[in-house]
């Protein structure tokens, strides 16, 4: 039995047009996904108003996660200060909100030793790995942080479906992506094609997993 995820980089949540597409693409379900919001909290200047609320309207159709763009809104990856101090700030004021988002992703996939620790203390199950199957990262201390690794961008979705499938998928997009009529119309025939060939799973870890070390899903 093949298993499959899917989930969405919101990164344009105050665009109207973005937001539009994105919010008839998870109510629709496509392939009978539920597909999770992993949203990115608003920089200064940012409508935190109209954030919270498609942030609860996102969380009414599917997971809701967290997704940190360090630098801007349009530049993930950090560039200079703490990455797990920015997580920390941005998961307290969700929190606050009213939020308890259950899942992370960082931007430009971006991942460190501390960032997994702050992940761990947070109760987030992390789905920046780029490969392999759930798990659970060991990290100094002992500590473990729940696995779910994103695999598959759409591209690789629906070249997937023409080859020998994997047992488990975590399908990805971005929000802009469906902007783009051509992508936005390749995601939606390969999630329905995919529902018929791989059960839709819950974004909830099993109890019990293969512990995995730091190193080897994060090699650096």
């Amino acid at each position: 039995m093949r298993f499959a995820l899917v989930s969405c980089h919101v990164e344009r949540p105050l665009d109207e047009d973005t937001w539009r597409l994105f919010a008839r693409v998870q109510e629709r379900q496509p392939g009978g996904f539920r597909i999770a919001a992993l949203m990115r909290p608003p920089h200064h200047g940012e409508d935190r108003e109209l954030w919270v609320e498609r942030a609860r309207e996102a969380a009414e159709r599917g997971p809701l996660g967290h997704h940190t763009h360090w630098t801007s809104p349009t530049h993930a990856r950090p560039t200079a200060g703490d990455p797990a101090a920015r997580v920390r700030e941005e998961a307290a004021w969700l929190q606050e909100s009213g939020f308890a988002p259950t899942l992370f992703c960082g931007g430009g996939w971006y991942m460190d030793e501390a960032l997994a620790q702050t992940l761990a203390s947070l109760g987030y199950t992390d789905c920046t790995s780029r490969r392999g199957e759930p798990c659970s990262l060991r990290l100094r201390g002992g500590t473990l942080l729940g696995e779910l690794p994103t695999t598959h961008s759409i591209g690789a979705l629906a070249r997937s479906l023409l080859r020998r499938r994997p047992r488990f998928l975590h399908a990805y997009f971005h929000d802009y992506d469906l902007l783009d009529r051509k992508r936005r119309y390749a995601l939606v025939a390969s999630l329905s094609l995919l529902g018929t060939r791989a059960v839709p799973a819950p974004f909830e870890l099993p109890a019990s997993l293969r512990e995995v070390p730091f190193s080897e899903a994060f090699p650096g």
